[in-house]
């Protein structure tokens, strides 16, 4: 008998990471067409990560296939099949999805023009479902569509590798055991699902984009990620003006990354970045984005297209002092009527005091210091510093930058704000 020869370690490294990088890629896709089969995301997961195994097993031996990502598809949906078929309501089953053998496709749903026939939105729409916490949400959403180990998200909001895990598994099984459709939802409700969906990602962007607590100001991983998630999602969802509102604002937001860190990794405030570091291909992506919100907007601007609208002014502008803050203030007054929040108030009061004088913003931060929503929320005492700082009122100031820096979690920032604070004398 001839025995294979076994491959040498180098060949077996270089299927492996190719096993990885193609998994990572795909697994989304992958998880997404199983769940249809088996209308679970969690064994979906589970059967994926078993294809992935095999993969590992088989590749070194046999080659790289030539479409890895088909391969590892066909593996898992084979293996969904098999286990539909060791249920004892396996007939039941296969009438409902349709399937006579294992590379039968599913079946073709009815046309309807209100209906999105994709597994990846359908999976999308799942993990973010209200039925689930933000947090779970957020975790289920890197782990199934943004390839994130749970050692990974949890490298990425500062929280135990175990809370993630518990997070991931409750998720799942709430999904499960309350009976979660694998669906897009039509009508009125997938316009209130789709701001979930939308929610999720933007917290994901904002996590990356100005850590809430920590050492680093930035975390770029998670403002791809999200980034990512938002261009699939416009691409999946083309005539959603907010869908292309909020891929333009992370576009605009994500262009200035490079210039929002000094080499020594601190905070550099949008005043004081220097704009020809701004990615120009990612604001150009963003007003392409905008106009696409715009096109499709029927009636009153959404929240994302507003916040993007506001970001273009600031893309747009030569200079800090050349924005156009009247304009701004105006959005965010438009904002404020559209999505109430004590936040956006507090932007526009940046933007007032810019177009206007500082002494015109003052009060109307002052009137925000008594909302419940913002005890403890550090950039208040932060704007009001500033305001005061350019009023020439400067040991007022500094108290408001050194309280700013006492609520402040992430250490970047509170070094920043001390700095501001020691300014002042």
């Amino acid at each position: 008998m001839t025995v294979p020869p076994t491959p040498s370690p180098a060949p077996r490294r270089e299927a492996a990471e190719t096993v990885e990088t193609v998994f990572r890629m795909e697994s989304p896709r992958i998880i997404a067409g199983v769940t249809r089969v088996v209308r679970d995301v969690g064994i979906a997961e589970e059967l994926a990560q078993d294809a992935l195994v095999a993969a590992l097993e088989q590749w070194p031996r046999d080659g790289i296939p030539a479409n890895p990502g088909a391969w590892l598809m066909a593996a898992a949906r084979n293996r969904a099949v098999d286990l539909i078929r060791r249920r004892e309501n396996y007939a039941r089953k296969l009438a409902e999805i349709g399937r006579a053998q294992p590379d039968a496709a599913p079946p073709e749903e009815p046309a309807d023009p209100d209906d999105i026939d994709d597994d990846l939105l359908r999976l999308l729409f799942t993990a973010c479902h209200p039925v689930l916490s933000t947090e779970a949400r957020t975790a289920l959403t890197l782990r199934l569509l943004g390839g994130l180990t749970t050692a990974e998200i949890a490298r990425a909001f500062l929280v135990p590798e175990p809370t993630v895990a518990q997070r991931v598994v409750r998720a799942k099984r709430t999904l499960a055991t309350k009976n979660i459709a694998f669906e897009v939802p039509r009508g009125a409700d997938r316009e209130a699902r789709l701001g979930s969906v939308l929610d999720v990602i933007y917290l994901i962007f904002n996590e990356g984009y100005a850590a809430t607590a920590g050492d680093d100001w930035l975390r770029p991983s998670l403002c791809e990620d999200a980034l990512r998630l938002a261009r699939v999602l416009a691409g999946l969802m083309p005539k959603e003006s907010e869908v292309h509102g909020l891929a333009a604002l992370l576009e605009f937001q994500a262009s200035r990354t490079a210039a929002r860190t000094a080499p020594s990794g601190e905070p550099v405030l949008l005043q004081d970045q220097n704009r020809s570091r701004w990615n120009r291909m990612l604001i150009a992506r963003g007003v392409a984005a905008l106009g696409r919100a715009e096109a499709t907007a029927s009636g009153a601007p959404g929240p994302y297209l507003l916040q993007a609208a506001i970001a273009a002014c600031h893309a747009h502008a030569p200079t800090y002092g050349e924005t156009d803050w009247a304009r701004i203030a105006t959005l965010y007054g438009l904002l404020a009527a559209r999505s109430p929040s004590p936040v956006v108030e507090l932007n526009r009061a940046v933007a007032v005091s810019m177009s206007e004088v500082p002494g015109a913003a003052l009060p109307l931060v002052d009137a925000l210091s008594a909302d419940p929503a913002l005890r403890g929320y550090h950039l208040l005492p932060s704007v009001r510093g500033d305001l005061l700082s350019r009023l020439g009122r400067r040991a007022e100031a500094r108290t408001e930058f050194e309280r700013a820096a006492s609520l402040a979690r992430n250490q970047r920032e509170r070094d920043l704000l001390l700095r501001r604070a020691a300014e002042q004398d």
